[in-house]
């Protein structure tokens, strides 16, 4: 009888793990619908990051999120106190299908790959965009509460939005206020930040579009008058030990110039919340004209 060859072939656990992804994947399209479901019914939604959290936790019902993203609950979540108590998940293939989700929002987490990957095994994801001005906020608010059910929501929290900003007084911008990030950074026009800074009736000390580093060479000799401090109202955010913003000319301005302090719950991620910034920095500029 004649022998019989076997040939046995070896699988690295990555490529393992991808074909079982891609199984798991292929058992969710052969079961999905391939569209978003009305909120409420039952629909099993799953959130990759702190921004989509934030659009989940207010346009989405609580029993139909299914989990959110790891940072749910730290302090630069604005809705973090609603979190409580919601399964978390880390925003892994594997991980995520395992939940068998009917619908994926998600901003940046993930990785750049993982929304292809989910609608191509049948998981409707809303991809939020990255808003750069108040009527791309609008815009986007919207857009995902529609996506997600609540259309009518969304336009209710666009008019509040909305009504907050025309009680702000009217004001010709004058005084100059210099946006500082922990890590170095500010940003000048063509930004969300920056029209947070115009709309409250600021000038942007920044003139250079974009974000960039902060400015120390023109600080030594010009000064804002006042900064607009991102992340340092509750500890979120730690300048690192080459951050430009721990030079001494950055340091001094912290120290010796007017400081508004802003939440980063306020400014980590393009929200209805921006406006509580903006009122925030509006309140400041009414006390020192008074």
């Amino acid at each position: 009888m004649p022998s019989i060859m076997v040939k046995t072939v070896s699988i690295s656990r990555p490529l393992l793990s991808v074909l079982l992804c891609f199984s798991m994947g292929m058992l969710l399209a052969a079961c999905s619908s391939g569209a978003p479901m009305p909120s409420g019914t039952g629909q099993r939604i799953v959130s990759l990051d702190h921004c989509a959290d934030q659009y989940v936790l207010k346009f989405a019902d609580r029993g139909d999120i299914a989990a959110l993203s790891p940072q749910a609950e730290a302090p630069f979540s604005y809705l973090r106190a609603e979190a409580s108590g919601i399964a978390k998940v880390s925003p892994r293939a594997a991980d995520i299908l395992a939940l068998r989700p009917d619908l994926v929002v998600r901003s940046y987490g993930g990785g750049r790959e993982i929304g292809g990957f989910l609608e191509r095994a049948g998981i409707p994801v809303v991809q939020l965009d990255f808003p750069d001005s108040i009527a791309g906020v609008r815009a986007e608010v919207l857009r995902v509460s529609k996506a997600l059910g609540r259309a009518e929501a969304g336009e209710k929290v666009v008019q509040n939005m909305d009504r907050r900003l025309r009680a702000l007084r009217e004001n010709a911008a004058g005084s100059r206020a210099l946006y500082m990030t922990p890590l170095g950074a500010t940003t000048g026009p063509g930004t969300l930040v920056h029209e947070m800074l115009t709309t409250s009736g600021l000038a942007n000390f920044q003139d250079r579009p974009g974000w960039n580093p902060l400015p120390l060479e023109r600080l030594a000799y010009e000064r804002p008058d006042l900064v607009a401090a991102a992340f340092y109202v509750d500890g979120s955010g730690h300048a690192d030990r080459w951050s430009a913003a721990r030079h001494p000319v950055a340091r001094r301005q912290l120290a010796e110039r007017p400081v508004v302090t802003l939440s980063s719950a306020w400014t980590a991620c393009g929200g209805w919340f921006l406006v509580d910034a903006v009122e925030a920095l509006a309140r400041h500029r009414e006390r020192a004209a008074e």
